[in-house]
């Protein structure tokens, strides 16, 4: 599953980190990359809204596979360089990517102690900014050597070959699939409702909506305002990424850790929460005659909040959910992050529409996510403490 989900992650990275390479070849306006990602994120949440009743259907790994089958397919068809058809392969890509987590999360959370799952989940979850790392690598490189048409065919084919490999495991681990089950929108309302009525899990809904916004602004932005907004090559400003993300892999097993032993889960989160709003605003103030180690520890703090909490909420979800409803629960809950991922993105390309920089949209995500987490600190402090 950290395999499938650092495939999935590098492959709808792709584009948003080449951007500056595609929009200087197509000579489009750069604000466009926020309507692709918007894009991604809408046919997220169609996947994650109603990829419950499918994978008890079909199987968590058999739905792993047909998700990277599309993703490859997401990225193959934007490579002739027609505008119309990055958006269809933002679409395609997108619902094929959406269903990497909640399929992970249906096995583990029939698999994993409860004990130690918030440690589990976060070891899967390094999936993410390892492909985030392998993709701010790999991806400029071949953009630079190859062409950026070659560089998403490469990326695509590596998605296919993923779901390839995983088909000798599915005997073994698709055996609570139910043949049969029916698949009707009637439950998509249901599991929706249900969510929603919880308080826990509802605060859940909130805390995705506003840090997946936030992260998607830094995968989706970060390379394109080093590059544009601050001068750097695209190649160095790849590997300021890199080494970003790199970071998040020990920063999402230490707060599994902390999740699983010194903290509660939701105040771990609200503290995130804070420091993501901090990383936020210290990018947006970043400037031209910054040296490039400086740049690498400010992303470096934003990747350690703002690419690092996933594991500790995907294990409460997971802990929340009814008996045999982890997946569909943690596809409800995913829905309002793919509904952050596709408006944040929107208010920060407005943003750069009207001021022509950079810094106002990563505030705005910042703030929101401020919110959160003062809201999360008030509760867990006025209920009794840590």
């Amino acid at each position: 599953m950290t395999v499938q989900q650092t495939f999935a992650t590098m492959g709808r990275s792709t584009v948003p980190l080449i951007a500056p390479a595609i929009v200087a070849d197509l000579g489009v306006d750069p604000a466009l990359v926020g309507v692709y990602v918007a894009i991604g994120a809408v046919a997220g949440f169609l996947t994650t809204m109603g990829c419950g009743g499918l994978i008890v259907r079909y199987g968590a790994l058999r739905m792993t596979q047909v998700g990277m089958l599309a993703l490859a397919l997401g990225l193959s068809l934007p490579a002739s360089g027609w505008l119309a058809l990055f958006a269809l392969g933002a679409f395609v890509g997108g619902l094929g990517q959406a269903i990497s987590t909640p399929s992970s999360s249906h096995l583990l959370g029939r698999l994993a102690p409860p004990r130690t799952a918030p440690l589990v989940f976060s070891i899967k979850q390094t999936g993410v900014p390892a492909g985030l790392m392998l993709a701010g690598v790999v991806t400029p490189m071949l953009a630079t050597e190859t062409g950026w048409s070659t560089a998403l065919l490469a990326i695509g084919g590596a998605c296919a070959v993923t779901a390839l490999a995983l088909q000798p495991m599915r005997r073994r681990f698709d055996v609570d699939r139910i043949e049969g089950h029916p698949l009707s929108p009637a439950d998509i309302r249901a599991n929706v409702a249900s969510v929603l009525r919880e308080p826990a899990l509802r605060a859940l809904c909130v805390a995705m909506f506003s840090f997946v916004g936030l992260q998607s602004l830094f995968t989706g932005f970060f390379v394109l305002y080093l590059v544009r907004g601050l001068g750097y090559e695209l190649e160095r400003a790849g590997l300021v990424f890199a080494i970003a993300v790199a970071v998040a892999v020990p920063g999402r097993i230490g707060w599994g850790w902390l999740a699983s032993r010194l903290i509660r889960p939701a105040t771990l989160l609200a503290l995130l929460g804070v420091g993501m709003a901090g990383a936020a605003a210290l990018t947006a103030a970043m400037d031209p005659g910054w040296p490039t180690w400086l740049a690498a520890v400010v992303a470096s703090l934003f990747s350690a909040t703002a690419v690092s909490w996933h594991g500790v909420l995907l294990a409460e979800v997971a802990r929340l959910s009814p008996p045999g409803r982890i997946g569909s629960t943690t596809g409800a809950v995913l829905a309002f992050g793919d509904a952050g991922a596709f408006v944040l993105p929107l208010l920060f390309s407005a943003a750069l529409a009207v001021t022509e920089g950079y810094g106002t949209g990563f505030v705005i995500g910042g703030t929101l996510a401020l919110g959160v987490g003062l809201f999360g600190l008030r509760r867990r402090f006025g209920g009794g403490g840590v």
